[in-house]
């Protein structure tokens, strides 16, 4: 397992996305939130957990709280070997999970965007009330 195997299985989530942040620190999202941590130069893993498996696995050797995030059940792979590849994915797919349950536009940021309805502005609202008005006169002043 390496950090190229870690970034495909959490880019294959509905909605997933990445972006670099804080130097180093690649970041999997979900409208807008993120749900893995992975460390670029110096490969460790960050993610969130339940409090049952946070107090579970940083009893572990390699895995303690998160900094900054820690109190949020946020723990972090000082090796990314520090659990192995199954179980990791899981914990993987947990995370993305509860963050996604929480994240306000996950997933519907596109379609809210594609099923707005565009409003005319004031200016060509007025232009095209006067044009049918226009025309009717043009009609009538014709015919005579």
């Amino acid at each position: 397992m390496n950090v190229d195997t870690i970034r495909e299985f959490c880019l294959a989530f509905p909605h997933a996305t990445e972006k670099l942040q804080w130097g180093d620190d690649l970041c999997f999202k979900i409208g807008g939130k993120i749900f893995t941590i992975v460390g670029l130069d110096n490969p460790r893993l960050c993610f969130k957990c339940t409090p049952e498996t946070f107090a579970e696995l940083i009893e572990r050797e390699d895995i303690r709280p998160a900094p900054y995030v820690g109190r949020y059940k946020w723990v972090m792979l000082d090796r990314i070997d520090a659990v192995d590849w199954r179980e990791l994915r899981e914990l993987i797919q947990r995370s993305y999970a509860m963050v996604a349950a929480k994240a306000p536009n996950a997933g519907r940021k596109e379609n809210k965007r594609d099923t707005r309805k565009k409003r005319a502005t004031p200016a060509k609202s007025a232009v095209i009330r006067n044009r049918p008005a226009r025309v009717a006169r043009k009609k009538g002043n014709s015919g005579r």
